[in-house]
């Protein structure tokens, strides 16, 4: 099944250890680029992270962004560095001393100092495998919403794989008859001309002249290739490179096709199709 670039997923969860929240949020890009957002006491995640994300995604601009509240049972104790505060107090009344005042610091003016509290380190394994499984959880989502985005694009391109190959039966019914035009022109222009005609040199100029203006390799080419994107729109796996290819094949064809076009109405379908094929090259930007 063919999958989007395009897709937002959010898983939360709360507990004994507190909450944690996944954002993943993914747009279209030619590779795989991933920036992450994680609290600061759970930055060893990344690596485990990347990971995650390379096993299941191929392709797209993913912003992955983890929110961490902890329980209040969570938050590590306060301690007093007293060593620290003891060296503070010394260094002031050696102050006080050299300016013959005394100055005595309050207690809250003492926290102030960076290193008077040390918070005691925290068992974070818990919390970073529960952030981790949920991740995975989260990841199952935005891979379900790409499915079905993805699926959604495919009938899109199926329908207008349809369209092309109606116009392409179009042109191949109105040739016969353009052709005969042109022959009926080419020979009233000679009658003008000459008043007898060369039967001989008539028939080489036709013969020339169908030969430019002959659409029945393109025609082929096309079918060929609307035949390949129905094949690839099948297939399991990342498709949105090939299918990219594709359309730059098909509208080479339909540019030749309106180059060589000596009718109204056949250039009316060359230019129905480069709309197709670029309505069909935009969506296409957004598949895995």
């Amino acid at each position: 099944m063919i999958k989007s670039m395009t897709a937002f997923a959010r898983e939360t969860r709360t507990g004994d250890l507190g909450e944690l929240a996944w954002e993943l949020r993914s747009v279209n890009h030619r590779f795989l680029e991933p920036h992450l957002r994680l609290p600061e006491e759970l930055r060893a995640l990344e690596p485990a992270v990347r990971d995650r994300l390379t096993a299941r995604l191929q392709r797209g601009k993913v912003d992955c962004t983890l929110r961490y509240c902890p329980a209040l049972g969570m938050s590590g104790s306060l301690r007093v560095n007293r060593p620290f505060v003891e060296q503070l107090l010394a260094a002031g009344q050696e102050i006080a001393d050299l300016i013959g005042r005394s100055a005595e610091p309050t207690g809250f003016e003492l926290l102030r100092w960076p290193g008077v509290i040390q918070e005691q380190e925290r068992d974070l394994d818990q919390v970073t495998n529960a952030a981790l499984t949920l991740l995975d959880e989260a990841l199952t989502t935005l891979l379900a919403t790409r499915e079905r985005e993805g699926a959604r694009l495919g009938l899109l391109l199926r329908e207008r794989c349809d369209r092309l190959q109606e116009s392409v039966v179009r042109v191949r019914a109105r040739m016969p008859e353009v052709l005969a035009g042109v022959r009926k022109r080419l020979a009233d222009r000679l009658a003008e001309i000459r008043a007898e005609l060369d039967p001989g040199r008539l028939e080489q100029e036709l013969a020339l002249l169908a030969a430019r203006l002959d659409v029945a390799e393109e025609m082929d080419r096309l079918e060929a290739h609307v035949a390949e994107v129905r094949d690839v729109l099948g297939r399991d796996e990342p498709v949105g490179r090939r299918l990219d290819f594709l359309m730059q094949e098909l509208n080479r064809e339909a540019n030749t096709l309106g180059s060589k076009s000596a009718d109204v109405a056949v250039t009316r379908e060359a230019v129905e199709m480069k709309v197709l094929i670029e309505q069909m090259r935009e969506q296409i930007q957004n598949l895995e």
